[in-house]
């Protein structure tokens, strides 16, 4: 009734499967259940010492295979100590530990490091984002997380698959007739180069989609600023609607691949962060419509029948 792929990943494994009727996927990573995700809730006298601030993230957090990290203005990108992807980096952002307004040049750092760091990888790269904890974020630390598969993620898949078979069966990209419509719509909010609109049948609350002019990781650069500059333009946006979390994520095809697709971001907006919960929801299981499990299946059950039994 299912696929299981088996795929190891810094110190753990982690399991890909597939129900086989409704083509839904998920990820396993049980090597993150020993981050405590699903630990009661204690009330502490103060906070917690934070991993990604600056007297402690260079002695915790891990180094590439040469035993760097990459650091570009003061963003510092490292591989994720617990990976749900074959590839799986993460940039702290700023040196401050909250942030209420991100600097264009703060964002625009974190994003570099992250495209040098995606570059060392081959497959389908994502960059993606979980802003304060009711977004998922398990450390308030402003920090982005990279990604690259040998498979794109469920919801990217679909997007290139389509493109694929718009172009094969119309001759065009699926993309600039899509932008054509969209221009003249009252989704559209701004934009030239890359076009940014409210998404017409969205994933989440407040879903804003940006459609950029390439496919690939490798043609983004020349783009970023731009990019940056209505990231933060939607950004403003939620704060003045008064919700300040947020999930995003920025797709892209593999390299040298001309099947029709165009790289595009997705940001939705979260419910307002309390402090006495974590979303068991991310950019994952929002943006990417595939889960990461902590728990295997198997070991459940058994565990059912030991209390049972």
């Amino acid at each position: 009734m299912f696929s299981t792929t088996v795929i190891r990943s810094g110190n753990g494994v982690i399991e890909v499967r597939e129900e086989k009727i409704s083509g839904l996927r998920c990820k396993i990573s049980p090597e993150r259940i020993h981050r405590r995700l699903d630990a009661d809730y204690i009330s502490l006298p103060g906070e917690v010492p934070c991993p990604f601030c600056q007297e402690k993230v260079e002695q915790v957090t891990p180094t590439f295979a040469d035993g760097t990290r990459i650091r570009v203005g003061e963003s510092l990108t490292f591989p994720n100590l617990f990976p749900f992807a074959e590839w799986h980096t993460v940039t702290v952002i700023t040196r401050d530990h909250m942030v209420s307004e991100f600097e264009p040049r703060q964002l625009q750092d974190a994003f570099r490091g992250q495209i040098i760091s995606l570059s060392r990888s081959e497959g389908y790269p994502s960059l993606n984002w979980n802003y304060l904890t009711s977004a998922g974020a398990s450390i308030v630390h402003p920090h982005l997380q990279g990604m690259v598969d040998r498979r794109p993620s469920a919801l990217a898949e679909r997007y290139m698959k389509g493109s694929y078979q718009y172009l094969m069966r119309h001759g065009r990209s699926y993309w600039d007739d899509l932008l054509e419509k969209e221009r003249q719509s009252e989704r559209y909010l701004f934009g030239d180069e890359i076009i940014w609109i409210a998404q017409a049948v969205p994933l989440g609350e407040r879903e804003i989609r940006a459609v950029l002019p390439v496919s690939g990781l490798d043609d983004f650069e020349p783009y970023l600023d731009t990019f940056i500059e209505g990231l933060l333009s939607v950004i403003a946006m939620y704060r003045s609607l008064s919700t300040h979390a947020y999930n995003m994520s920025l797709f892209f095809d593999r390299r040298n691949s001309s099947r029709g697709f165009s790289a595009f971001c997705s940001i939705i907006s979260r419910m307002n962060p309390n402090a006495s919960s974590l979303s068991d929801t991310a950019f994952m299981e929002r943006l990417h419509l595939e889960p990461v499990i902590l728990t295997l299946p198997e070991e459940l059950a058994a565990y059912y029948r030991q209390g049972t039994g």
